[in-house]
């Protein structure tokens, strides 16, 4: 039988609603042009942080943007009782480094771009488990160590189509806190994996829409909320394509969307700074939620948000072998 806590297919509602105690949020040169620029903590000099390659330089984005956090709320690295955090490289090296550096106790995780909303989801789940009382939740993305990994190295300069999108050079963390005053994640939505075929690699748009719809249709049905509950939902990375794929799935499957929705992908940058069909990476929704999104939340000008991470689940080799995309999205509502 389903937990007290779960409801319908894929939702659980939290008792003891965690607290979003802090945040604090770093981003590349190129984010900080965009135009929240001034909503970030912290805006890199350049994409190397005095490291001697760019993997090094994430590593230290973690750290250093984890550390903000804490530092926010008045906490030291050993008052944190564990550390959930992920990011797009191999192996998760990116926060295994960062939480050698920092000890507090981790558990890696991995969704691609998704991976934010899954570390506060399953942070919030412990916090209302009573099994924490404060847990770290964080996530990472490089563009060029991520270029390199996935694609081509930057340095070959090869062209890419207008459906591809710009890996994100940014870092969101979160004090997830039992008790307290602030925005509170009151519920969230396990996703499942979709994958409807999509083999291109520079249209992770199109193969992320699907699971993006899935999950805002089933966190509305099994909550039995009406689309206009939120006062906005946005989606991790779809970009433009994949945030007009997002409508149109809606219309094809009769579901009254949202009438507030948008794409972090779709918001960090601009028009003129030509990237092509929007942001993705770990980093991109991590950033503009522990940026302007908050900070609209604080300001009264948000007060209830669905925040949907999507991610890709592809790594190099399957991609090169010529398989196809399966995607996930998961959601977390906050209310302030």
């Amino acid at each position: 039988m389903p937990g007290p806590k779960k409801k319908g297919m894929q939702t659980v509602v939290f008792d003891n609603p965690p607290i979003l105690a802090s945040w604090a949020s770093m981003v590349g040169p190129k984010e900080g042009e965009g135009p929240w620029g001034n909503d970030f903590d912290l805006i890199m000099p350049d994409y190397l942080l005095g490291e001697e390659t760019w993997e090094k330089a994430e590593n230290q984005m973690l750290k250093q943007t984890v550390e903000l956090a804490l530092n926010k709320a008045g906490l030291q690295t050993y008052e944190a009782e564990l550390l959930l955090a992920g990011d797009l490289l191999n192996q998760l090296v990116t926060s295994n480094f960062a939480a050698a550096k920092l000890s507090i106790p981790f558990l890696g995780l991995y969704g691609a771009c998704s991976t934010m909303v899954q570390a506060l989801l399953t942070g919030s789940m412990l916090i209302d488990g009573g099994f924490f009382e404060r847990v770290l939740a964080a996530a990472c993305s490089h563009h060029y160590s991520a270029e390199r990994q996935f694609r081509f190295p930057t340095e070959q300069g090869v062209q890419k189509p207008l459906t591809s999108q710009w890996t994100a050079t940014a870092a969101g963390a979160v004090v997830l806190e039992s008790s307290g005053s602030g925005p509170r994640i009151t519920s969230a939505t396990i996703g499942r994996v979709i994958d409807m075929g999509q083999s291109d690699v520079n249209d992770m748009g199109s193969a992320m829409a699907p699971a993006a719809a899935d999950t805002i249709k089933m966190h509305l049905q099994d909550l039995n909320l009406l689309p206009d509950y939120y006062d906005l939902v946005v989606t991790g990375d779809l970009g433009k394509v994949g945030l007009a794929i997002l409508g149109q799935l809606f219309g094809k499957e009769g579901v009254v969307p949202p009438p507030n929705h948008s794409d972090c992908g779709v918001l960090l940058f601009d028009e003129k700074q030509e990237i092509g069909a929007g942001a993705s990476g770990c980093g991109c929704c991590a950033s503009m939620l522990c940026g302007p999104l908050l900070k609209k939340m604080i300001k009264a000008e948000i007060k209830k948000l669905l925040l949907v991470g999507t991610g890709a689940l592809m790594s190099p080799t399957t991609s090169f072998q010529g398989s196809t995309i399966p995607a996930i999205a998961h959601a977390v509502a906050i209310e302030y």
